[in-house]
């Protein structure tokens, strides 16, 4: 073990037990994976994704490019660095190759997001981080404190005077009642008019042994007046031959290492530094009871009498398999070590204050970027500002002399100076360009450690100062962040809410088989014993055809539209004419987008002379009144309309088939059924035990059919009502698939199946719904275009297999032979497509629509399909394949 008496943060009066690799080892409370680890002396943890090279921990928190591990127990999670993940006993968890694996089974932990409002939002509990959210408490402000650690302090780690700090805010701050303070929690993006985004960590990692009410994650919406960047400094190596070897490691986490877990990482310590502040590390590592020398690159360097310092000394190779043994010095020196720790100088933390668009400019006393500018609403402060309490500016080194192809510029990913090298000899000079020829800073670590260095190396071999290659851009998130948090609750029936209509309990146990249309849930068949779908399809049409039929329609949106200008709105957003619309009457239409294809299409009732409803398809109702308000809002806001949603508190149930107005009768004894008192496209209130009803002629079926409108409260007894009247004439219940058989035999077409956002009314044989008359309407002036008007545009037509027997698959392409029977050279024009297919128990054979060119004009050729590697025949037709007289309508 390397655990040092007297260091760290760690409870050392429990032991955990964990497997790392198969191994098991034991550690502390407060452990990482990885201080765990390096306590039990295990410094590999897996190989390279490109080269297969062993990897180690390379640094403390989350700038490690190189400690990546995958969890297997409590709960399988890929690619998490060792250096983050908190122990907990049973953590079972190996080293990766390359790349992780997704889990198996379904994550059953809970996430959720919490919305939290502030005056200051202080990002990092470090000393500049503290004193700012003290002085914004002091002031009365509501004050939010986040930090990624789980102890506050940052760098504060070390001496008494430090951590009593340290301990006098944190106490203050949990007595100020406006105070929230997050450990654990990591600010991940952060966005315009102060809005971030922060991951809080709220039990032991994966969540073994929390209570079930207790989330894993949970992701803060955090809005503040304003945002205290205080996120400090990560450290920045020194590139060298193979430098990627386990066992080397930034000096800051050699230190926090052993400050906080009370690890002694090596024995034999080399340090190699640019700047002063590898010499605390350096000095308390060897008052820990290592043997420590330090390689300065400058000229003149601190004294200290228990480590060893060689002046203007670089390392420039080092050697090792599994772990480093040695390094190698310009001058020519080997020295043996266990440990190597680097140090090239210190990075402003800016990601954050970079989301804003913050600018960064480059400080070269620093070798670092820092924030350049003022930004209203934040303030960047302490090491993250670029200020530093050194009276030495560091050196500013990217890289030693080597074999470009062993110098690791960007570990996680591989990539190396010698890859740098080859993006710059093939012309590329931006560092976003190079960024993406090589892949630095597109890793786990998004660049923490490799970013700067990547400019730097750039800016040497193009001849430019560093100021002009600049930095690749810093987006969120800062951190990797789980998908499963970022869903927080929405996942499963949440992630798209499931509607369902008031008979879905009774759908249910009919044995239903459900389909998603929109969000909700529709019945699509209702199975018999050993029946599939095509064959309860089948049934289902043919009592639909020969008997009666019910349907639960209850999805169609609804709109109720109201005000004295109703009529006009619906003028200007329909093809046809509405305003004409009689009160008591029905009317079919189709509206169109600005460009002229078809948007959505359904029927309006006329209520009254100020009030409409206007019916639309299930997946369109919400786009549909969207729409009308964004035009009535922004466009005509002196039309006296008002538009509400009546989608759930109308249930619909089609009465459809021959026998439909001997059922209607029946239930509605008051009402007159006949066609001469009840027409087609017609609607009459009633009611039936004192429950207002209202039925309407409509038929999307082209057979005789009644639409039973009624509150969605009485919905289930209305449906058992209509029921128990038709069962003696054999009423049979349907679903969305048996609906669109029967709406394809008559030439109906669905938008969003039929359609695909470039069909026009006339490309669906709809041009009698475009009215001639109207000034103008939503699309009308886009029907004058060329193109909308090419004989050559795709049109809805009929396709009938010459076999009778073949199904064409929808979404197959429609081509057809050359005059002498043989396929074209090369690539095989397109015809168009197949929208919609099934079989057919009225046609006793299998149909299907189409889009293809020029259609309407080639009725009677005959085309072919590709299906399974066959060619099928096909023979273009009407539309309209089944009762195209539309005797059937009135029965």
């Amino acid at each position: 073990m390397s655990r040092v008496d007297g260091y760290g943060l760690i409870d050392r009066t429990r032991t955990l037990s964990f497997t790392f690799d198969g191994v098991r080892y034991t550690g502390h409370p407060g452990d990482t994976l990885a201080s765990a680890l390096l306590a039990n002396g295990v410094h590999a943890v897996g190989t390279s994704v490109k080269f297969g090279r062993p990897r180690g921990i390379g640094a403390a928190w989350t700038e490690d490019p190189t400690g990546v591990v995958q969890i297997e127990e409590p709960f399988p999670e890929p690619m998490l660095l060792a250096s983050t993940v908190e122990l907990t006993d049973g953590l079972v968890a190996r080293g990766v190759s390359g790349q992780g694996r997704l889990a198996e089974v379904a994550d059953t932990a809970r996430y959720d997001r919490k919305h939290t409002h502030c005056d200051t939002l202080v990002i990092g509990a470090g000393p500049a981080g503290l004193s700012a959210a003290r002085s914004a408490a002091r002031r009365g402000e509501r004050v939010v404190l986040v930090d990624d650690r789980a102890t506050p302090g940052g760098s504060l780690v070390g001496d008494g005077p430090a951590r009593e700090f340290v301990a006098e805010v944190v106490a203050e701050l949990a007595a100020a009642p406006e105070v929230l303070h997050l450990q654990r929690t990591t600010a991940f993006g952060h966005y315009d008019d102060g809005f971030v985004l922060a991951l809080e960590r709220r039990t032991d990692h994966l969540g073994n042994a929390a209570p079930r009410h207790v989330s894993r994650q949970r992701v803060h919406r955090i809005r503040a007046g304003h945002v205290v960047v205080a996120t400090g400094a990560i450290e920045r190596p020194v590139v060298f031959e193979d430098n990627d070897r386990p066992g080397i490691m930034l000096a800051s986490a050699a230190g926090d290492f052993l400050h906080r877990y009370g690890v002694l990482t090596g024995r034999e310590i080399v340090v190699f530094t640019t700047n002063d502040s590898a010499y605390a590390a350096a000095v308390d590592l060897a008052a820990a009871g290592a043997r420590v020398t330090v390689l300065d690159a400058r000229a003149t360097t601190p004294e200290y009498d228990s480590v060893t310092v060689h002046a203007a000394s670089t390392v420039v190779g080092t050697s090792g398999t599994d772990r480093i043994t040695g390094v190698r010095t310009a001058s020519g020196d080997s020295l043996p070590c266990d440990l190597l720790l680097v140090s090239g100088g210190w990075n402003p933390t800016a990601h954050l204050f970079s989301h804003v668009r913050g600018a960064l400019t480059y400080d070269a006393d620093l070798g670092a970027f820092r924030p350049g500018e003022s930004l209203p609403g934040v303030s960047v402060v302490g090491a993250a500002n670029g200020t530093f309490d050194v009276d030495t500016p560091p050196l500013v080194l990217w890289r030693t002399e080597g074999d470009p192809a062993h110098q690791f510029v960007d570990l996680q990913r591989d990539a190396t100076v010698g890859d740098i090298e080859r993006a710059v000899g093939a012309g590329l000079r931006s560092v976003e360009h190079i960024k993406r020829y090589t892949t630095i800073g597109t890793a786990h670590d998004q660049g923490k450690t490799s970013g700067v260095i990547a400019s730097g190396i750039i800016a040497e071999l193009i001849g430019k100062p560093v100021e002009h290659t600049g930095t690749t851009t810093f987006r969120p998130p800062y951190t990797p962040v789980a998908f499963a948090a970022l869903a927080g609750r929405e996942r499963g029936k949440l992630f798209d809410p499931e509607r369902i209509t008031a008979l879905h309990d009774w759908h249910v146990e009919a044995g239903a088989v459900f389909e998603d249309v929109g969000q909700w849930k529709r019945a699509r068949y209702y199975p018999a014993a050993g029946e599939n779908m095509d064959s309860a399809v089948l049934r289902e049409c043919a009592a639909v055809r020969g008997g009666v039929g019910i349907l639960d329609g209850s999805t169609l949106g609804k709109i109720d539209v109201q005000g004295p200008d109703a009529g006009e709105l619906l003028d200007r957003v329909y093809t046809n004419m509405m305003s004409t619309l009689k009160v008591g009457r029905v009317r079919y239409g189709v509206m169109c987008g600005n460009d002229g294809m078809v948007l959505d299409d359904g029927t309006v009732l006329r209520l009254a002379e100020d009030r409409f409803m206007v019916i639309t398809t299930t997946g369109g109702a919400a786009r549909v009144l969207d729409w009308m308000e964004e035009w009535l809002q922004t466009e005509w806001p002196d039309l006296r309309v008002h538009l509400t949603s009546v989608t759930e508190q109308w249930s619909v149930f089609p009465v459809v088939g021959p026998r439909s107005r001997d059922v209607i009768a029946e239930v509605f004894g008051n009402l007159d059924v006949s066609n001469e008192a009840f027409p087609f496209m017609s609607w009459q209130d009633t009611e039936l035990d004192g429950v207002p009803v209202r039925v309407a002629r409509i038929s999307f079926s082209g057979e005789l059919a009644f639409e039973v409108n009624v509150s969605a409260w009485y919905a289930p007894s209305m449906w058992l009502r209509l029921l128990a009247a038709g069962s003696r004439f054999g009423i049979t219940p349907y679903g969305t698939e048996t609906m669109h058989v029967l709406r394809a035999e008559k030439g109906y077409p669905i938008v969003g199946q039929d359609t695909d956002g470039t069909v026009t009314p006339h490309d669906l044989g709809l041009g009698w719904a475009v009215s001639k008359k109207k000034l103008d309407f939503i699309g009308k002036r886009s029907f004058a275009r060329a193109e909308n008007n090419n004989p050559l545009r795709k049109q809805l037509v009929s396709l009938v297999p010459t076999d009778a027997l073949t199904k064409l698959p929808e979404g197959s392409q429609v081509i057809e032979f050359q005059a002498d029977g043989s396929l074209p050279a090369g690539s095989v024009p397109m015809l168009g497509h197949v929208t919609s297919s099934y079989h057919s128990a009225a046609l006793g054979r299998p149909f299907a629509l189409a889009l293809v060119r020029s259609g309407r004009s080639r009725i009677g050729d005959t085309v072919h399909i590709p299906v399974d590697g066959a060619l099928v025949p096909a023979e273009i037709g009407g539309i309209v394949l089944v009762d195209p007289e539309g005797a059937r309508r009135d029965g």
